[in-house]
C-alpha cells in the first residue's frame, strides 16, 4: 500500500496566521487534508492538479473522486476516503466550500478528527464568504494534519509580471525582460488568457523568449493592449496614441482598463518623481520592483509638476466617466488620452 500522504514543509519568508504548512500553488504535495484557499481560480486548478499528479506518480492506481460541498449527500466524504478492497490510495477534490451545506460542515468536521489511512481530502475555498469558517479554522489549527496552498487575487501590474515571470522560471525557460513586459501588457486583463500564452511560448519556442517572438505570436495583442495606448500617450507621440486607441475599442477594448492602465502609469510616476534615491532602494520603499522605478523614471522625461498633476486630475475624471458619470465613455477615454498626449489642458 502506498504510504499517507505527507506532510509539505513551510513556505520560507514570512509569518503566516495559520498554524499549519503553507505551501505554494506551484510545488504542492499532498497532505491528509489539503486546504486551497482564495480567490485565483487559474493558481488553484494548478495546485489541484499538482497534488493530483504527485499522488499518481507515486502510485497510478489513485482513484480520484469530486463532491460539491453545497450539494452534498450525507455520507459521502466518508463513503469516498474508506479503504477499498485492494487499498488504492484515495484522492477526493470536494469543491464549493464556501457555499457548504450544514451536512457537508457536520462530516466534514468529524472527518478532521479521524482521516482515513491512505486518503487525501483537498478543500477548495474560494474566500468569497464566510461560510465554513469553523471548518477552515479547525484545519488551520493543526487538526487533521493538513496543510494550505494560498490562492490570492492577482491584480496589480506587478503580480501579473511575478506570476508570467515564474511560469517561465517553473519551466527553466528564459525571457527577455522587454519580451516578458510585452507579454504581460497584451494579457493584463485575463490570467487565464496569460497563463496559456506563457505555457504556448514554453512548450513552442526551443530557446530563448525574445520581443521579436513575442510580437510574432500575440503582436495583435501586444498592438492593441491597454499599457500600448498608455506608453504612446505619456510619450507624447499623440497620433500613435490615438491609433493605438481606436484599434483597441475597435478589438473590442473596455474603456474601463484604458483609463485604469493610464492611471496606474501616471500613479507610479507620481510616486518616484522628485526622488534620488537608487532603483532598488527606492523599490523597496515603495514596494515596486526595479524595472517599474526606472521605467517610471523614463517616463517622466517632459514631464513637470503642472502637467502631471493635471493627468492624474483628467485621469480621476476620465476614471468617473467610464464608469457611468458620463453617457460617452469612448469621448471621455479619448480626452484623457488627449489630455495626457499634449499635455494641454481639455474643455470641460
Amino acid at each position: 500500500m502506498t504510504p499517507a500522504p505527507r506532510r509539505a514543509p513551510a513556505r520560507s519568508g514570512g509569518k503566516s496566521a495559520s498554524a499549519i504548512p503553507q505551501v505554494s500553488w506551484r510545488t504542492p504535495q499532498p497532505a491528509p487534508i489539503v486546504l486551497v484557499s482564495g480567490p485565483e481560480e487559474v493558481c488553484a486548478e494548478r495546485a489541484i492538479a499538482g497534488v493530483r499528479d504527485f499522488l499518481r506518480a507515486e502510485d497510478d492506481s489513485l482513484e480520484v473522486s469530486d463532491l460539491r460541498a453545497d450539494d452534498y449527500a450525507s455520507g459521502s466524504l466518508l463513503a469516498l476516503t474508506s479503504p477499498s478492497l485492494f487499498g488504492e490510495p484515495r484522492l477526493v477534490r470536494v469543491s464549493g466550500v464556501e457555499k457548504c451545506s450544514d451536512a457537508f460542515l457536520t462530516e466534514a468536521l468529524a472527518y478532521l478528527d479521524a482521516p482515513q489511512d491512505g486518503a487525501t481530502v483537498v478543500l477548495r475555498h474560494t474566500g468569497s464568504s464566510v461560510r465554513g469558517k469553523k471548518l477552515l479554522d479547525a484545519i488551520r489549527s493543526g487538526t487533521g494534519g493538513g496543510i494550505e496552498i494560498a490562492c490570492p487575487a492577482v491584480k496589480r501590474d506587478s503580480d501579473r509580471f511575478d506570476f508570467a515571470a515564474g511560469e517561465f522560471q517553473s519551466a527553466n525557460k528564459r525571457i527577455a525582460p522587454v519580451a516578458l513586459r510585452a507579454l504581460v501588457g497584451a494579457f493584463s486583463d485575463d490570467l487565464t488568457e496569460l497563463a496559456a500564452a506563457c505555457q504556448q511560448l514554453i512548450a513552442d519556442v526551443p530557446g530563448d523568449i525574445t520581443e521579436q517572438i513575442v510580437e510574432r505570436y500575440y503582436g495583435g495583442r501586444v498592438e492593441t493592449s491597454a499599457f500600448t495606448v498608455a506608453d504612446t500617450a505619456i510619450a507624447g507621440r499623440y497620433g500613435d496614441a490615438l491609433m493605438a486607441l481606436r484599434h483597441a475599442l475597435a478589438s473590442g477594448a473596455d474603456p474601463v482598463p484604458l483609463v485604469a492602465a493610464i492611471a496606474s502609469k501616471l500613479r507610479a510616476m507620481a510616486r518616484v518623481a522628485g526622488t534620488r534615491e537608487s532603483s532598488s532602494a527606492l523599490a523597496a520603499r515603495l514596494g515596486m520592483k526595479d524595472w517599474q522605478v526606472d521605467r517610471a523614471r523614463r517616463d517622466l522625461t517632459g514631464w513637470n509638476e503642472t502637467s502631471l498633476g493635471m493627468a492624474i486630475q483628467a485621469a480621476a475624471r476620465a476614471d468617473a466617466e467610464v464608469k457611468g458619470a458620463s453617457r460617452d465613455p469612448v469621448f471621455a477615454i479619448e480626452r484623457l488620452v488627449t489630455v495626457i498626449a499634449t499635455r494641454a489642458p481639455f474643455g470641460a
